[in-house]
């Protein structure tokens, strides 16, 4: 539930998700063009779906592979969260998450029990934009890699001197401008009801919930790489940071940390809801809950 931020915008769909994109003027056909041209850019290193990425011959075979630039802030930061969680996040709950069935032909169809993810050091070198696979392994970056494409295309905005937008990536949210937007705070049980308020303005708010992308019996994306095994004691995050990677990662690490953990070592305000219903938020969170 989001006011847009001016009378034009776009919408298309890229990396299995809905875009909008929200300006005070209209964009041009070739600034439009080189949007989507970026998002299918990045479909195709990313993307776990497809046979043709990167990541898809990577999971076919050990070796070494040429990422883009942007891939650097990317590893650093999977590093720092992998090891503030005790290996809790991980790009390498792939595997898993094919074993539950949220597989390239999404069968939603169990193959057998999820094992946990293989220890990052085992299979995994990962410097700048030089990834190295030890083994055939499944990275899957979706914890963050939203978030990072919201912030490329933020860029290919601001480089054609766009200062003020609204870029919806089916929640995950980076506003600019002068005026701040009223996000509602979608029920973790209810779609159409919500639990909240929180203006957002000249950041990016982004959102995981366990009931997106959920099959089975009981199963959903949010995995453990631990157990490989569905994170059942929180339901939903909220994540406010300067950047939708940030945001993104955190709105998914609060799945397995307290925020006043993460607190310590980044700057952003955040929000849980558990499982028994109750809620923790930070101090800094500017939202209005509903009671």
């Amino acid at each position: 539930m989001v006011e847009p931020a001016g009378q034009h915008s776009i919408a298309f769909e890229g990396i299995g998700t809905h875009w909008e994109i929200s300006t005070p003027a209209a964009l041009s056909a070739a600034l439009r063009a080189g949007l989507r041209e970026r998002v299918e850019a990045f479909d195709g290193d990313w993307s776990r779906f497809r046979r043709d990425s990167l990541v898809g011959a990577m999971a076919r075979a050990p070796g070494s592979y040429r990422f883009p630039a942007e891939a650097d802030a990317l590893g650093r930061l999977y590093r720092r969260l992998y090891d503030t969680s005790g290996g809790a996040m991980t790009p390498l709950v792939g595997s898993s998450l094919e074993q539950l069935g949220y597989d390239p032909a999404y069968s939603l169809q169990r193959r057998g029990s999820a094992s946990p993810a293989p220890a990052w050091d085992d299979v995994l070198d990962w410097s700048g934009r030089s990834i190295t696979a030890k083994a055939p392994v499944v990275l899957d970056i979706g914890a963050a890699g939203k978030g990072m494409l919201v912030d490329l295309l933020a860029a290919e905005l601001e480089s054609a001197g766009v200062e003020s937008y609204c870029l919806d990536a089916s929640g995950d949210l980076l506003v600019r401008g002068a005026e701040p937007l009223a996000v509602g705070l979608e029920h973790p049980y209810n779609r159409a009801q919500a639990i909240g308020v929180v203006p957002v303005h000249n950041q990016a708010l982004c959102a995981s919930a366990a009931n997106r992308r959920a099959w089975g019996d009981g199963l959903h994306h949010v995995l453990d790489g631990t157990t490989g095994q569905p994170v059942r004691t929180v339901v939903a995050t909220w994540a406010l940071a300067d950047t939708a990677m940030l945001a993104d990662a955190l709105a998914t690490a609060l799945f397995f940390m307290p925020g006043s953990t993460l607190e310590k070592d980044f700057d952003f305000s955040w929000l849980t809801v558990f499982s028994d219903g109750g809620a923790a938020y930070s101090p800094g969170f500017a939202g209005t809950l509903f009671t």
